[in-house]
């Protein structure tokens, strides 16, 4: 907290808020790919193991992506975020619906695995935010 008189930035002054958390959430996704590769290979082999950090690493790049672009648009125009943000959530439904598809009818034996190291990352990734969030982002007193 700060001394009487002195002026708290807010968060329009701290320029760096809206990716701050970005670094801490990247980490925690790569410690996560590699127990997910790990925990692939021992279960299911090397098409487990990379299907495995794979799908980690897709919602990783999910997740970033979306953080950085609407990062960007409510720098530039608050009013933008919701749009930008649903176009973006719709893409990317859509291309990773492409891509599934596609990596179905390969027959991979990694397909499984791909699809739990999605479900691993969402978890992953939602956790730690709410931690980071909870924890880590100190609430700044109101007045």
């Amino acid at each position: 907290m700060a001394e009487p008189g002195t002026r708290v930035p807010a968060a329009a002054d701290d320029r760096r808020w809206r990716l701050r958390h970005l670094p801490v959430l990247l980490a925690a996704s790569a410690a996560l790919g590699a127990v997910a590769a790990v925990v692939g290979g021992v279960t299911g082999g090397g098409a487990a193991a990379l299907g495995a950090a794979a799908g980690v690493a897709v919602t990783a790049f999910s997740y970033t992506l979306t953080t950085v672009v609407l990062a960007w648009a409510d720098a530039i125009n608050p009013q933008l975020v919701l749009p930008l943000g649903l176009g973006l959530y719709a893409a990317k439904f859509t291309l990773l619906g492409v891509v599934m598809v596609g990596v179905a009818s390969t027959g991979w034996d990694g397909l499984i695995p791909l699809c739990a190291g999605i479900a691993a990352g969402v978890a992953g990734w939602t956790g730690v935010h709410i931690w980071w969030l909870t924890r880590v982002h100190a609430r700044r007193p109101v007045g």
